[in-house]
């Protein structure tokens, strides 16, 4: 299964957006009523999330149990992220749905922070010829060096 980062925009209609590690649109849905169950299923139905975004500074508590129910990163933006920036990061999707437009853009805003780290990652990983580069670019996202994620254990530290 892939590795992903997901935006949520949780509320009486909620939305999730799903983007690959090399920030393209996998996945874009909304629900009224929506509980975590539906959160859960949508996510789980495309991938394992690296990273869990809001659009906002405070994201609630859908936010923070999702965030625990995949041991994810949260990934919160530095002020709120305001509606004239969401509709031009959402310009070119086709992004219609304001709450699917609000967790694409959070989870964008997310892939953009990571985006030189994980540039940087596939680069070496190429060189190094590693396979299943993925799975490593997602445990460098959850903290872990190039060196850790590549061995798979930390390194000796002193």
């Amino acid at each position: 299964m892939d590795h992903i980062i997901v935006g949520i925009d949780p509320g009486k209609t909620s939305a999730v957006a799903c983007l690959s590690l090399e920030g393209k649109l996998l996945h874009v849905a909304h629900k009224r009523d929506a509980g975590m169950q539906w959160f859960v299923d949508e996510i789980r139905r495309v991938g394992i999330p690296s990273i869990m975004a809001a659009d906002k500074v405070e994201p609630g508590n859908v936010a923070r149990k999702l965030n625990t129910v995949f041991n994810s990163r949260l990934s919160l933006p530095q002020k709120d992220i305001p509606v004239s920036e969401k509709r031009k990061l959402s310009k070119e999707t086709g992004i219609k749905n304001a709450h699917e437009r609000d967790a694409y853009s959070a989870a964008i805003k997310a892939y953009n922070a990571a985006a030189n780290k994980l540039n940087q990652a596939e680069h070496r990983l190429k060189q190094m010829n590693v396979e299943n580069r993925d799975k490593i670019k997602a445990k460098i996202l959850s903290k872990y060096s190039l060196s850790e994620a590549v061995l798979g254990r930390p390194a000796n530290r002193k």
